[in-house]
């Protein structure tokens, strides 16, 4: 399987920023890229093996799932902290550009549509996601092949603490109707089931499509570039940095999630925690009955 990775990486401190890529502290971003990237060569690269012991010998593992994964990592106006990252400089490719920073994930879009037809799978990260799931493309594809490429199937984005009231909260819950109202209609197929290793399965059409993420097979990214919207840069889904995240593939596909009994089917971590640090704070813990 060859996979190809785009990563939208922005860094520079402002005294008055609202994200993550504008705090004065730089070192929460390179730990965050720095485990984007190692997570994806550990998970899906070609280099895994098995050591035998009686042997003193190491032999390739994993071999079913082995994947041929090229990652480049999309810039804007110098401002990025590559050079400060402690991973080989091979792990990856550098594409600089000089677009507006809440852009770049359209940027992302463009070299992913110029490299269309040379890969098995398309994707997107922002730079503070890190996958943990060895079997998520094998996921992924499990989903396509049940419920049709027009189906796309987004991650639950999450994050983790020691300190907040709990231990691990998904942060991309249900929007009000009315904010993705105009980009589809979540009444159409409202509601998929499967079954995976003797486990239902259960996903719904998301109400927040955004996962700061997508991953496409060749064949959803050959059809979303057919598409008259294709890289129109709309960004009037809540804003810039969400619109080149999401507003192109919910107006392409219909977007599943899993429901939140089973979110972590599929997930992948939001580094930090400035949004489980807000249950107890700006967020009540629901009783039971709510």
């Amino acid at each position: 399987m060859r996979i190809l990775v785009t990563i939208a990486h922005f860094f520079q401190p402002h005294s008055k920023g609202k994200h993550a890529s504008q705090r004065k502290n730089p070192q929460p971003r390179i730990q965050a890229l720095t485990q984007n990237i190692i997570n994806l060569h550990h998970l899906f690269g070609q280099l895994q093996t098995i050591i035998n012991i009686g042997q003193k010998l190491a032999f390739p593992a994993n071999r079913s799932q082995d994947s041929q994964l090229d990652i480049i990592i999309c810039t804007t106006q110098n401002c990025h902290l590559l050079d400060q990252l402690p991973v080989p400089s091979h792990f990856y490719h550098h594409h600089p550009t000089q677009c507006e920073p809440l852009l770049l994930g359209f940027e992302c879009q463009a070299v992913l549509r110029d490299l269309l037809g040379k890969y098995d799978y398309y994707c997107f990260l922002e730079d503070d996601l890190i996958i943990h799931d060895p079997w998520f493309f094998i996921k992924l594809n499990w989903f396509t092949q049940q419920a049709s490429n027009l189906n796309l199937l987004q991650p639950n984005r999450y994050e983790v603490s020691t300190h907040a009231p709990v231990q691990k909260a998904y942060v991309d819950g249900d929007l009000l109707p009315r904010v993705t109202a105009p980009f589809q209609n979540v009444q159409e197929e409202p509601e998929l089931k499967g079954k995976i290793m003797g486990t239902s399965i259960t996903f719904r059409r998301a109400l927040n499509p955004h996962s700061g993420c997508y991953f496409l097979n060749s064949n959803q990214m050959a059809y979303w570039i057919g598409q008259q919207h294709f890289l129109d840069r709309d960004n009037s889904f809540i804003s810039p940095l969400e619109s080149a995240a999401t507003l192109g593939i919910m107006k392409t596909f219909r977007i599943y999630k899993t429901a939140p009994e089973q979110a972590n089917f599929l997930e992948i971590q939001h580094f930090g925690t400035g949004f489980i640090s807000l249950i107890g704070k700006q967020v009540n813990l629901a009783t039971e009955t709510t």
